[in-house]
């Protein structure tokens, strides 16, 4: 009966530190697509293959939120058909590289300069690294079904058929001039109650998915004590591993990790606490759900396995310069 108890506790410790993040970023997402029309931004976002990551986390710094937050707004970046690599720049970087987990850090680990340095770099690293493995997948085997003809719609014709937007022209002789002169579809401004509306249904989508995320989170959590993965803490590879599983399945929002992490510095590796600030911002247990309204599943497995390896790698540099 304890078990249950520690469970609903976990469970119900995670929705109320992720939902107004949640909620932050579905507002941003909507605002964005009322007060800018879509085109006007993406088009001048750069499409080079190293450039594009490297903007989109950048980015990253003008959202003060954690990865349940930059969902949504990664979705609507991709739906309006921003490039790839900027999308998913911005998507694994800005849990880490935004103010609010920047200065979060700086309070846990005041006299730990390096770290202040290596998790945002490392951070930074991550991100490119995954947005340029991801880009190398064809959109249809990498982007959500309802995902990918949103955004095919907002695509030239010169790029996609009528056929492959998944959809044909009902009516609305100006969106077909657009289509036949080969440029993107433009919808006008929604108003304010399709704005809410569409908010609205986005946010119960996101949140189902964070439910069940965070329900998973808090069994693993309760049946798999910490007391188990920190007990390897000394050891330079196996920390940096039990570390990264218990980033995963602790599932803790980038913005108060940092003073989690503070609890049991003394007891791992530094490469070890560096991992556990690394993967946890870009995969945990609750983001695997919510990331299913990105990519498909073969994507996210191979998100999870670059991430997990770059982390890993990281970690272990780190133990040879600090140890």
């Amino acid at each position: 009966m304890n078990r249950f108890a520690t469970a609903w506790a976990i469970y119900q410790g995670l929705l109320l530190e992720a939902i107004p993040f949640l909620l932050l970023g579905v507002l941003i997402a909507g605002l964005a697509r009322w007060l800018v029309p879509q085109n006007t931004w993406i088009r001048r976002l750069p499409r080079q293959a190293l450039l594009a990551p490297i903007t989109g986390a950048l980015m990253g710094f003008a959202l003060p939120a954690c990865e349940c937050g930059n969902v949504p707004v990664a979705r609507r970046m991709l739906a309006s058909g921003a490039p790839l690599g900027t999308a998913f720049g911005f998507l694994f970087a800005a849990p880490v590289l935004n103010p609010i987990v920047m200065a979060s850090t700086w309070a846990a680990f005041p006299d730990q300069p390096w770290l202040l340095i290596a998790r945002p770099l490392g951070a930074f690293l991550i991100a490119v690294m995954l947005s340029l493995t991801l880009t190398l997948l064809p959109e249809r085997q990498l982007l959500e079904q309802a995902l990918l003809s949103e955004r095919r719609m907002n695509q030239p014709l010169s790029r996609y058929s009528l056929l492959e937007r998944s959809g044909g022209l009902v009516g609305g002789d100006g969106n077909q001039t657009s289509l036949l002169e080969g440029t993107a579809v433009t919808t006008d401004r929604p108003t304010p109650r399709q704005m809410l509306e569409q908010s609205s249904r986005e946010f119960l989508e996101l949140m189902a998915l964070l439910v069940l995320g965070s329900l998973l989170s808090a069994v693993v959590q309760t049946w798999l004590p910490r007391s188990w993965l920190l007990a390897v803490g000394g050891a330079p590879t196996t920390s940096i591993l039990a570390l990264m599983l218990l980033a995963v399945v602790v599932s803790v929002c980038s913005s108060v990790d940092a003073f989690l992490a503070l609890g049991f510095a003394a007891q791992v590796t530094p490469g070890a606490l560096l991992a556990f600030l690394l993967l946890g911002p870009v995969v945990d247990l609750k983001l695997v759900g919510l990331f299913s309204v990105l990519m498909r599943p073969r994507a996210i497995a191979i998100t999870t396995a670059t991430a997990s390896l770059g982390v890993l790698l990281i970690g272990q540099w780190i133990n040879l310069w600090r140890l």
